[in-house]
């Protein structure tokens, strides 16, 4: 014989064998309250616009970080690569320089006291990384 099949506004699980219209999340009953779809999209332009400020902002911090890291780089480059006929001592200022030829030579003496080509003024810290620093004495042409 076939089972009794259950009218449709009777809510039956068929799996538990019970009445389970009292634990679903939705109404079941014509009598039950309507169920209106929220209104999402303010909530998520708000969202949108929050973490698109916060990554790009995150991004141009990074950004800077990496314009950074390329100047020391370069920097770097230019003062190993530079002329120079004494050995550096960590902490203090050295002034760079560029030649008739357009060569780069690093300098004791400081722009004021010649009328060399000034590049910048530099200083090789404990790690033997040169950092660029700012003195009064330059002249502008960075």
């Amino acid at each position: 014989m076939k089972e009794d099949k259950k009218p449709d506004l009777v809510v039956f699980n068929e799996e538990t064998n019970s009445y389970d219209a009292s634990l679903k999340p939705y109404g079941t009953s014509a009598s039950s309250p309507v169920i209106k779809p929220l209104n999402t999209a303010t909530w998520k332009n708000d969202g949108i616009q929050r973490v698109n400020k916060k990554l790009a902002s995150e991004f141009e911090e990074i950004k800077a970080q990496y314009n950074a890291l390329i100047q020391k780089f370069k920097n770097n480059d230019v003062l190993y690569h530079a002329k120079y006929n004494f050995e550096p001592i960590l902490g203090e200022t050295y002034f760079l320089y560029r030649d008739k030829n357009e060569e780069p030579f690093l300098s004791i003496i400081a722009p004021e006291q010649c009328n060399f080509d000034y590049i910048g003024s530099f200083r090789l810290n404990s790690d033997k990384m040169w950092e660029e620093v700012t003195t009064e004495t330059s002249n502008g042409n960075n």
